[in-house]
Parts: C-alpha cells; sequence; structure tokens
C-alpha cells in the first residue's frame, strides 16, 4: 500500500501565487495598496512559503499606488526572507512594470509585452466644439491655476509647462526604481526609459527581465514535483459583487478597457 499522506503534516514545499491583474487605481475596482495589503500578509507570512510568485497582467495605472504596492512587495520580502519571482503574462506595462520591478526576477513569455517606463497625461479638447455651436463658456475662479487644463478652453502655454513640471518627478522616481531593481542587469547604451515596450524576449535581453519561462513549470524546476501553490487574490466587496455600483463599475470598466488597448489588448 501507499504511504498515506495527511494534509497538515504534508512537509512539501509551498510557492505563493499573487495575481496582481488589472489596472492600478485607488478604490474597490482596481489594484491599490490598500486591497491587496492583507493578500500580500497572507500570501508572505503564512505556510512559510519558499518563494512568492507574482502573476503579472496589468496596462498600468497610478504611479502613487504602484510604488506603495511595490514598497509593501519588498518590505514583506526582506522581513520574511521569502525570494520574490514575478511572472509576466500578457501585460507588465508602465505601472504594471513597477510591480514586476519589485521582484528579484522577472520571467516572461517570450510574447508578453512588457515596458512603457514613462508618464502620460490623455484628454480632450472641446473649445472647437463649442465655438462652432455658439456655446459661450464661463469659468471663475480664485486662484490662477484652478481652470488648470480646462478641456472646454484652447489649450495654454503655461499649462502644459506645469503638466511637465508634475510628470518628470514621476518619471525620474519610475526610473530610479527600475535602476535600483535591475542594477548591472539593464543592457548599457539601449532607451529603456523612453516609454517604449518590447516583447518578453527582447525585454530579457534588454535586463528587463531574467528569462523566458512560465510560473508552474519553474517552480517546479526550482522546488521538485510536489511543490504546492497557495494561490492568494483580492475578494470583492458583497455590495459590488451584486451590482450596487453599477455606474462606477461600469465607468471603471471603460476606463481599464481604454488602458488595455493602448497595448493591443
Amino acid at each position: 500500500m501507499g504511504r498515506m499522506r495527511i494534509p497538515l503534516l504534508d512537509r512539501s514545499p509551498a510557492v505563493a501565487v499573487v495575481r496582481l491583474h488589472g489596472m492600478i487605481a485607488a478604490g474597490p475596482r482596481g489594484l491599490s495598496d490598500a486591497g491587496l495589503a492583507p493578500v500580500l500578509e497572507r500570501a508572505f507570512r503564512r505556510g512559510r512559503p519558499k518563494a512568492v510568485a507574482l502573476a503579472v497582467n496589468s496596462p498600468g495605472g497610478s504611479a502613487v499606488q504602484s510604488a506603495l504596492i511595490a514598497a509593501r512587495i519588498r518590505r514583506l520580502a526582506e522581513e520574511r526572507k521569502v525570494p520574490v519571482l514575478a511572472f509576466v503574462e500578457d501585460l507588465a506595462a508602465s505601472g504594471g512594470y513597477w510591480l514586476a520591478s519589485a521582484a528579484d526576477e522577472i520571467w516572461v513569455d517570450a510574447c508578453s509585452i512588457v515596458g512603457s517606463i514613462g508618464v502620460i497625461y490623455a484628454a480632450f479638447g472641446f473649445h472647437g466644439l463649442l465655438e462652432r455651436h455658439g456655446v459661450e463658456r464661463r469659468v471663475h475662479t480664485a486662484g490662477r491655476s484652478k481652470s488648470f487644463l480646462d478641456p472646454f478652453s484652447p489649450e495654454k502655454k503655461a499649462d502644459v509647462a506645469r503638466l511637465k513640471a508634475l510628470q518628470e518627478p514621476i518619471h525620474a522616481a519610475f526610473i530610479a526604481q527600475v535602476k535600483a531593481r535591475r542594477g548591472a542587469r539593464l543592457a548599457e547604451g539601449e532607451e529603456l526609459f523612453g516609454g517604449e515596450v518590447w516583447t518578453g524576449a527582447r525585454a530579457v535581453a534588454l535586463g528587463l527581465a531574467d528569462g523566458v519561462g512560465h510560473l508552474v513549470p519553474e517552480m517546479r524546476r526550482r522546488f521538485g514535483e510536489r511543490v504546492r501553490f497557495l494561490e492568494y487574490g483580492r475578494r470583492r466587496p458583497l455590495l459590488q459583487r451584486l451590482g450596487a455600483s453599477l455606474t462606477d463599475e461600469v465607468a471603471g470598466a471603460l476606463e481599464e478597457r481604454a488602458l488595455w488597448a493602448r497595448f493591443g489588448f
């Protein structure tokens, strides 16, 4: 007879899997530090995992939330002395790559899309439409910047300059994060921080990723065929699951759809 295995006494190695899928944003819909905090705490602390694997599939979003989540991952990894490996699925772009860079190693599919290390602001200008339809816009402010980048007024050079002054420090923080985490692995003499994206195989050559490989086979190669996968993910609030915030859900879905569409997904 084969040996009976008692689950509570199972000593086979465990890998915690955290799925980081979707847009990065504060609030219940997006990936946020507040929403992921309990998930990450459980992943690093329960069952003495041999490693934490991040399954990343994100078009990006909030720079602040990206930085907070990445910092939390690093704090827990150092406190618990647990290695972290990121496995990019379809996409790790912009903030999605910021999250992946929190790992000690980044693994990709050959066809993954990786990069977009930059900052973007996009909006529409409607002043011409108003003029054609004889609509007069009236705006009264206390404070010269309160109508900053008003979409119903002609674009002002001063507003664009102020926007650039906001974007550049955020971009610099993103670059510093990537350089700090990837270090000497980054290819020299290449423009890596201009917002370009690459396939997974090219990202490996540029030092933005460590190899082509998938989560389950890579973890089995390292920890053996008996490795256990403990999956952790966010739980949506009950009212949201029941559709109580349908308007917010639709608006959030459209915003997320637009982010994915930028990369052809």
